[in-house]
């Protein structure tokens, strides 16, 4: 009998309804999912659940089915014919009777993003077991990136969002990975704005150092940055001595300083990435518009916000213009760059390294401390402490292979 001749069963499995776990391991091939599922249709069950992993050219497949109707003689032929078509196919199976489907998961779901270069089976181990202390089941892991750093998510119920970020993060830190908890839902998968604070974090360099080394004032800003490191001095305070500094040095410096700028590696791949996804990317700094507004067209940004030196008869004056970008300037314009994309707060993201970024982070739905201080990254949702700023990514349930493959079709078009 053809399967188009076979009647299709007539309800859905509950609870109580008899069903049988068919799960398939071996050598993967192409055909193996079709054939078993071919298999299965000769008995005129339906898929109540199907899940399929490959590692490393091994599949393990799980194809939950409702029991044929027929009772245990049909059942058995069932099993018969899948052993058969399995040893066939040089496959090994096992099929475990049961009743109904998984059970519902727990209430507070959430996407548990671990980073580890390399990961560990002791940390994968102190996260797995952190989680189940904090009351969370781990429903499936799966690898979002190999390389430059091994990424892996775990879905998680049962636990808190909020609660579980706590116990993870105190976790991680003393392990050596970087882990970022987001709760599940839609909101994950909507329109998003990026805001990334500039220097230390878009950019390796620290402007002001790049114009003071132009000025030959190297050493007497290092020592304003150290006053204010020690509390001396508050973020406007020694903005102004810093700049003050810079008096009377040629405009014509802005382009040279502009060509020393370095990208972080990964920034590209950021925000391109991004892009294609639709997504709003916007910096804030507490650095000068010149270097700025330069990033904005070379990137493609959307916004870009941060302080500018004053000009006058193509010489540095010592002065800024306009209003100060200091650390509550940076969380004001992150709410005024959500406003107008049109995006909520909540799916905002912030990335920054330093104290001026604390407010920022703490006002995004994520904020993400990048290779920063040990205050900042206690007080962040996350962390990410590798060189790579497009592991941020993975943080949003981007893969790897995700990105890699846009990208050689982006290059494909172009040629």
């Amino acid at each position: 009998m053809s399967t188009s001749q076979i009647p299709p069963a007539t309800a859905v499995p509950d609870d109580d309804v008899p069903t049988l776990l068919v799960k398939i391991f071996g050598k993967d091939r192409p055909g193996i999912t079709a054939g078993l599922c071919d298999t299965l249709a000769a008995y005129g069950v339906n898929i109540v659940d199907i899940e399929q992993v490959v590692t490393r050219g091994r599949i393990v497949l799980c194809v939950l089915v409702n029991s044929p109707t027929g009772g245990w003689t049909k059942e058995g032929d069932l099993r018969a014919t899948v052993h058969s078509w399995a040893e066939s196919m040089r496959l090994q199976a096992e099929i475990i009777s049961g009743r109904g489907d998984n059970r519902p998961r727990g209430t507070g779901r959430s996407h548990v993003t671990v980073l580890g270069h390399p990961l560990s089976a002791e940390s994968t181990a102190r996260i797995a077991a952190s989680i189940t202390g904090s009351g969370g089941n781990i429903d499936r892991i799966f690898r979002l990136a190999k390389y430059p750093v091994t990424a892996v998510e775990f879905e998680v119920s049962g636990a808190e969002t909020s609660a579980l970020r706590t116990a993870l993060v105190t976790e991680a830190a003393g392990i050596g990975v970087d882990v970022a908890v987001v709760a599940s839902g839609l909101q994950r998968r909507a329109q998003r704005l990026v805001v990334m604070d500039v220097d230390s974090t878009l950019i390796q360099d620290e402007v002001i150092e790049l114009f003071a080394a132009h000025a030959g004032c190297e050493a007497e800003v290092a020592e304003v940055t150290a006053r204010a490191m020690r509390g001396e001095l508050d973020f406007e305070q020694s903005l102004h001595a810093r700049v003050a500094l810079l008096a009377g040095i040629d405009e014509s410096v802005v382009e040279k300083v502009r060509a020393e700028v370095r990208l972080t590696p990964g920034a590209r791949t950021l925000i391109r990435t991004l892009k294609r996804l639709g997504y709003q990317v916007g910096v804030v700094s507490g650095g000068f518009t010149q270097v700025t507004d330069d990033l904005k067209e070379r990137l493609g940004l959307d916004f870009a916000s941060a302080n500018t030196l004053e000009v006058v008869d193509g010489k540095l004056t010592g002065r800024v213009v306009g209003e100060v970008v200091d650390r509550a300037g940076k969380a004001r314009l992150l709410r005024r760059f959500a406003a107008e994309a049109g995006v909520p707060l909540m799916q905002t993201v912030a990335i920054g390294d330093g104290a001026n970024d604390l407010d920022m982070l703490n006002a995004a739905g994520l904020g993400v401390a990048f290779n920063a201080k040990p205050v900042v990254r206690e007080a962040a949702h996350t962390a990410v402490n590798v060189p790579f700023l497009d592991t941020v990514l993975y943080l949003l349930g981007i893969t790897r292979e995700e990105v890699e493959a846009a990208d050689t079709a982006a290059d494909t078009v172009e040629s």
